[in-house]
This record gives C-alpha cells, structure tokens and sequence, in this order.
C-alpha cells in the first residue's frame, strides 16, 4: 500500500531540488536545516565568499510557490543585512499527477513547479 509523504518529507524533496540546483550554480554549503519552519534551510557562499541566505517552501499546487508572507520576510531580511547576507528564495510546487486533492505518495511520481531562485532585496526602503 502506497504511503502518503508527511509535510516533513515534502519539504525534504523540495530542499533535494534546490540544493541539487545551488550546486549547479557552484555555491558552497556552510550549513544545512532541513528542519520544517526553520530559516534559512541552507547557508552558502559564492565564489568572492558573499554569503547567502537560501529559503526553501513547497507548496501544494495549485498554490502559487512563487507566494511568500511579505511581512514575514521584512523579519528575515533585517536578520541578514545584520550578517552581511543576501537572501534568496526557491518556491517549489508539488502535487500527485492523478489529482491535485491526491497525497504525493513515496516512491510514485509527482508533479513538480519550479521556476528557479528569487533574489529578495534587502535594501532598505
């Protein structure tokens, strides 16, 4: 019998996505908090050592993972201008191909949406 993932799991296949993407990008990991509700999930650094903030949120589509809480993220960005930090943003949307009111189950196929990384400014406004 099939077993529906968790919202754990879910952010945890979301996380796979994006690193595999960062990695791509040739950031380097500092750190790694796949924990759900913890931010930022990874901590890297570029090539010239700017340090990044990645925030990772799966969605279940039809939800946009484009969508952020604005405010929400005032917070965080104020936590990284005081670490000298850039912030960046991965939405990812999944949802089970035979339905979006159908769990995504383990070790069936998916449906995924991702339309890469947002840079969030953290200029003052």
């Amino acid at each position: 019998m099939s077993k529906p993932l968790t919202k754990q799991e879910l952010h945890n296949l979301a996380m796979n996505h994006v690193g595999k993407d960062l990695e791509k990008r040739g950031f380097e990991f500092v750190a790694i908090n796949s924990k759900l509700k913890k931010h930022p999930q990874f901590v890297c650094i570029d090539k010239n050592s700017q340090y990044y903030f990645v925030i990772v949120r799966a969605v279940m589509l039809p939800d946009n993972p484009n969508n952020y809480d604005v405010v929400w993220m005032e917070t965080f960005k104020k936590h990284a201008r005081e670490k000298d930090a850039k912030v960046l943003y991965a939405g990812v949307g999944l949802s089970n191909p035979n339905g979006e009111d159908l769990p995504i189950y383990l070790n069936e196929d998916y449906l995924m949406e991702y339309n890469g990384i947002q840079v969030i400014e953290t200029n003052l406004n």
